[in-house]
């Protein structure tokens, strides 16, 4: 039997809880500057208690300055938040550590995850069908590689094709490979900025 977790919940449940949210992250943030560790948040009820996943997005102005997350619910969705938040400021391997002078500029944004739902597909003619553009996030997985491209990147790339293509480049796979091996799942998130 499936656990019932957060990110099993219906669409908008997180927008009552939208501020303590990015608090969270933000502080844990601050944590990271000041003693070199993420936020452990006071516990809370209700769905911030339930495992849950999500991915943090920094931008500077417009520019992207780290993004980290959790596919899969494994720990209470607040303590998600405090860690992947200071992962993204820390820990992505693409940037350099957050520093205190950049700390107020940051615009935060919150991905919560709903469960993945498993996508069979035959080919990837039938993938680029069945993708629903700026609504599903995607996880690609062949070859022992595994890569996930959140809703929201169907701003830079909101044809499927070209979607599915920069995903497996991601995953460090050919453009145009293609496998039986090949697994995927979409998922849909609830933003929070």
């Amino acid at each position: 039997m499936a656990v019932m977790s957060s990110s099993d919940v219906p669409p908008g449940v997180f927008t009552p809880f939208r501020s303590l949210l990015l608090e969270t992250a933000r502080a844990s943030i601050r944590c990271g500057l000041r003693d070199g560790r993420p936020l452990s948040p006071a516990p809370q009820g209700g769905p911030l208690a339930e495992p849950g996943a999500c991915f943090v997005t920094l931008h500077l102005e417009d520019t992207l300055r780290g993004c980290i997350g959790t596919l899969e619910a494994h720990r209470p969705l607040l303590q998600d938040v405090a860690e992947n938040a200071y992962a993204a400021a820390f820990r992505d391997p693409r940037f350099a550590p957050v520093s205190e002078a950049e700390l107020e500029r940051l615009h935060l944004h919150l991905s919560l995850l709903h469960s993945p739902q498993p996508l069979a597909c035959a080919d990837e003619a039938q993938l680029h069908r069945r993708l629903e553009p700026g609504v599903h996030g995607l996880i690609f997985e062949a070859g022992g590689r595994r890569a996930t491209f959140l809703p929201s990147v169907w701003e830079a790339l909101p044809e499927p094709a070209a979607f599915v293509q920069q995903l497996k480049l991601k995953a460090g796979l050919e453009a145009d490979y293609w496998s039986d091996q090949v697994r995927l799942w979409t998922y849909t998130t609830e933003g929070i900025e």
